[in-house]
C-alpha cells in the first residue's frame, strides 16, 4: 500500500514538473507520440500552433508521399492546415522530398485537362506535356523519354499523311474492338482516367500511371476502409 502511494506521489510530481515546464515553453508534448520533450524538438509551422516532434512529423510526411498524396495535412485531427515541402526540407531525406515537389507539380498538371497526356507507346506511358497550352494547336509531338512520335489531340502514334478528323470513324472501330477485348480479358479501368489495367498477380490494390489507387477486384476507388467493403475481396483469381 506504501509502495503505490509512493508511485502515485511521484507520477503526480512528474505530471506537474512537465506542465510547469511546457507552462515556461522549456518543453512541450508531442501530438502524435504523446512524449514530453524539450522545445528544441518541436516542429515550427507557421498556419497552425499544434505540437509534433520533428521526428514524428518527418514520418507523417514520409508516409503520406508514399501514399502518393500531393497535400498534406496537419496531423491534428481536423486541422486543416497544409504543410508546405520549403518549410520541411530540413527534416525529410532527399528522396522523399523530391517524390513531394513532383507529386504537387503532377497534381497541378493534372487540374489542366488539356495540358497533358501520355505516350501511347504501350512499353513507355510517360507523361507529356503541352508547355505552349494553347488547345487545339498541338499535333505532332515527341515523347521526351522514349523519343516516339505521335499526335497530342488523337493520343496515338502518328498518323502521317492524315488529319485527326479523317481518322474518326477509323478511331471508332479501334475503341470498339479494344472495349470487345477489355471486356473478353476482364480487364479493370482507372475510376480516375478510365485507363484499362491488367493485373495477372500480386495486390488487388492498383496504383494506375495517373497516380491514383483502386481496388481490381470491384473497380472502386480505393480507401483505407476498401479491404473490409469490398464484396469480392476474397476472390483469389483474377479472372
Amino acid at each position: 500500500m506504501g509502495n503505490t502511494t509512493q508511485k502515485l506521489t511521484c507520477l503526480a510530481s512528474c505530471n506537474q514538473e512537465e506542465k510547469q515546464e511546457e507552462e515556461n515553453g522549456s518543453s512541450f508534448k508531442c501530438g502524435i507520440c504523446m512524449e514530453t520533450m524539450s522545445i528544441e524538438k518541436k516542429f515550427k509551422k507557421k498556419k497552425c500552433s499544434h505540437p509534433f516532434c520533428l521526428d514524428c512529423i518527418s514520418k507523417h510526411i514520409y508516409y503520406k508521399v508514399n501514399d502518393n498524396m500531393a497535400q498534406v495535412k496537419c496531423p491534428h485531427l481536423g486541422c486543416p492546415k497544409l504543410l508546405d515541402p520549403l518549410s520541411c526540407r530540413s527534416i525529410l531525406t532527399v528522396n522523399t522530398f523530391v517524390r513531394w515537389c513532383d507529386s504537387i507539380c503532377e497534381m497541378m498538371v493534372m487540374e489542366q485537362s488539356n495540358a497533358y497526356c501520355y505516350c501511347p507507346y504501350r512499353d513507355c506511358s510517360a507523361l507529356v506535356l503541352d508547355e505552349c497550352r494553347i488547345k487545339g494547336t498541338v499535333t505532332k509531338a515527341e515523347c521526351p523519354s522514349c523519343k516516339g512520335v505521335f499526335c497530342f489531340q488523337c493520343k496515338v502514334p502518328w498518323h502521317a499523311g492524315y488529319h485527326c478528323s479523317e481518322r474518326g470513324v477509323r478511331r471508332e472501330r479501334v475503341e470498339e474492338l479494344f472495349e470487345q477485348l477489355a471486356e473478353k480479358k476482364r480487364w479493370k479501368k482507372c475510376p480516375k482516367c478510365n485507363a484499362c489495367v491488367e493485373v495477372i498477380a500480386g495486390c488487388t490494390v492498383v496504383t494506375c500511371r495517373c497516380k491514383n489507387l483502386f481496388c481490381y477486384k470491384c473497380g472502386a476507388k480505393h480507401t483505407p476502409m476498401h479491404s473490409f467493403t469490398c464484396p469480392f475481396i476474397w476472390i483469389q483469381d483474377y479472372k
